[in-house]
């Protein structure tokens, strides 16, 4: 049987890999976009492990891992120390607006129904600038609920907000509505990722994410054995950097912002 991996050239300029990158986005009709913190890097957000991220390699002021400090069973059985964490985050996002990446991709799917983002981020940027077809599968850090009642209650940031905030209806403690460590992904998003990929995709573009997680590497390590172009946008290193047919260096909104000059799209 022939070997059904991706082979090319190992060779190319940013222009040529710009270039090839702007020709697959041209002529693709469903495109699934797969961002992570380093898309909002140029928002002024942390990337947390990425490069310059918050938390890089240093345990928290807790003496321990982040990952850790935001967990599902730290949030059930220690709220303040989750949420110690959780208002640094929110903090250092607080004032950030979307970038031209953000606005790139909303336009790209506008132009194509059939596309997809699907988001780690938690800051709510794709949602902010109206992005179709969005699935944010670690939640929204903005949305709160009651632990003990259910209840919700949108905030636009954690600025007088008790640490950790009670429930205005049952006293209750309240949590953000995201995915923290070790907790499950909400089933109904990662279906429609299932869904979207059994139907077919064009293209696969991986931006700005480190790839650490299974089900956000898989798709496009399938799209590349499948023989779907993919695309990665990060400036630094991945599991998938040797994989993908297109690899650009450089971070989201300069890179986005090249291709969509390339489309003759300005936005």
């Amino acid at each position: 049987m022939a070997d059904s991996r991706q082979r090319f050239p190992s060779v190319m300029t940013d222009s040529d890999t710009l270039d090839a990158v702007a020709a697959l986005c041209r002529t693709a009709q469903r495109i699934l976009f797969i961002t992570g913190a380093g898309l909002s890097a140029d928002s002024g957000l942390p990337t947390y492990r990425g490069i310059g991220g918050l938390y890089d390699d240093r345990l928290t002021d807790h003496g321990m891992p982040i990952e850790k400090a935001l967990s599902g069973q730290m949030m059930a059985h220690r709220p303040e120390v989750s949420w110690t964490y959780l208002a640094q985050i929110e903090a250092n996002c607080r004032g950030a607006q979307p970038n031209a990446a953000h606005h790139a991709i909303a336009r790209l799917v506008a132009d194509r129904p059939g596309s997809m983002v699907f988001t780690q981020n938690v800051d709510g940027f794709h949602r902010d600038v109206g992005t179709a077809n969005l699935v944010e599968i670690h939640g929204n850090l903005h949305q709160l609920l009651c632990t003990e009642c259910g209840r919700g209650r949108r905030v636009p940031d954690y600025a007088g907000l008790s640490i950790p905030p009670g429930c205005p209806t049952c006293g209750g403690v309240m949590r953000p509505d995201v995915v923290l460590f070790g907790e499950e992904l909400p089933r109904e998003g990662i279906l429609r990722l299932e869904h979207m990929l059994a139907d077919g995709v064009d293209l696969v573009m991986s931006i700005g994410t480190s790839s650490a997680f299974p089900y956000i590497a898989g798709p496009v390590a399938w799209a590349a054995e499948a023989g779907v172009a993919t695309v990665e946008i990060n400036p630094g290193e991945t599991p998938l950097s040797t994989r993908v047919r297109h690899r650009l260096r450089m971070g989201a909104a300069h890179a986005l912002g090249e291709v969509m000059s390339r489309l003759g799209i300005v936005l």
